[in-house]
């Protein structure tokens, strides 16, 4: 009788609290409604990381990865928004699929892009413009994310915004703000390299914490004392958004809060609508500060990340 084998590919594999390797395992099987994607760029989330040193909402054995692009079957260079949610329900209907109460992500609720294929709804995949390059293709998910936050927040014209955190969704909070032409963008980040690029990308001013006043705060950490900064530094009637998940804590004067109609505004994840404008902008901004990884190396750099490593700002991992 011939000898049968089981098709096999390499994925980086959350295996238990702390710990990601690289394995063999099995090739992804695709369903009539499935599209299958050769990964070829996958960006490494500060969620990912918080993720892996507490599991809970990611479980192990998972292969993770919600930021990613690559190609189909026919040749197609695509992207894909990992939120995938239920369509028929009151908030989907209203266009708010991002907080369906049903909603599943990519590389969280089922196999991400983490591995050389991964397969994944048709409906979830987004064609890339000719000449795209898989950097910009990698960032569009975060880019998004930015993007929803702006929105979220309503910025006014003219807005004095800050930014709390030099992380992937700082920088690029940074760059938005100056695309949408922010009156002035300061940046705060401990990391005095972090705090540099945001420099370079347009903040007028950087350093360890925010200085000054704001009319609007992006805090892209989410620990207790930043969300209290991001607070302190509004102008009465000001906004500030909380991106980051760094811990439930809240940290901040709730009666400060009523007595100067400050408003604090989660935000999470971006309609199709913001991930389509994404796709739009990711050509044009500086991503000069990310790097690629192969995936062989992805063990290594996810792990010198998750021990507090502040070195690449973001990566990308390539099959």
């Amino acid at each position: 009788m011939a000898a049968t084998f089981t098709a096999v590919m390499k994925a980086l594999v959350f295996t238990a609290p702390s710990v990601v390797e690289l394995h063999d395992i099995d090739e992804p099987s695709v369903k009539s409604d499935e599209i299958l994607v050769e990964v070829a760029a996958a960006g490494i989330c500060g969620s990912e990381l918080h993720g892996v040193r507490t599991p809970g909402f990611r479980t192990p054995p998972l292969v993770m990865g919600h930021e990613f692009a690559g190609t189909t079957p026919d040749g197609r260079r695509v992207v894909v928004n990992p939120i995938l949610s239920c369509g028929d329900c009151d908030l989907c209907t209203r266009g708010r699929g991002n907080l369906c109460r049903r909603r599943a992500l990519i590389g969280v609720h089922r196999p991400g892009g983490f591995a050389e294929r991964v397969a994944v709804p048709a409906s979830s995949v987004h064609a890339l413009p000719d000449g795209f390059s898989w950097t910009a293709a990698g960032l569009v998910e975060p880019i998004a994310y930015a993007v929803h936050s702006w929105n979220v927040a309503a910025v006014p014209e003219g807005a004095r915004v800050g930014v709390i955190g030099c992380g992937t969704i700082g920088l690029l909070c940074v760059q938005l703000a100056r695309l949408r032409g922010a009156a002035s963008v300061v940046a705060a980040d401990l990391s005095e390299r972090r705090a540099a690029i945001a420099g370079r990308l347009g903040a007028d001013a950087t350093g360890p914490s925010l200085r000054g006043e704001f009319d609007v705060v992006f805090d892209a950490v989410g620990l207790p004392t930043t969300r209290a900064d991001a607070l302190n530094r509004l102008a009465p009637g000001g906004v500030a958004v909380a991106l980051g998940l760094a811990s439930a804590d809240p940290g901040f004067d709730a009666n400060d809060l009523v007595r100067t109609e400050k408003r604090l505004l989660g935000s999470f994840g971006y309609t199709p609508g913001e991930f389509g404008a994404a796709v739009d902008l990711a050509a044009q901004w500086d991503l000069s500060w990310v790097n690629t990884f192969p995936l062989s190396d992805g063990a290594r750099v996810f792990t010198d990340l998750m021990n507090g490593g502040t070195e690449p700002v973001k990566a990308l991992l390539a099959p």
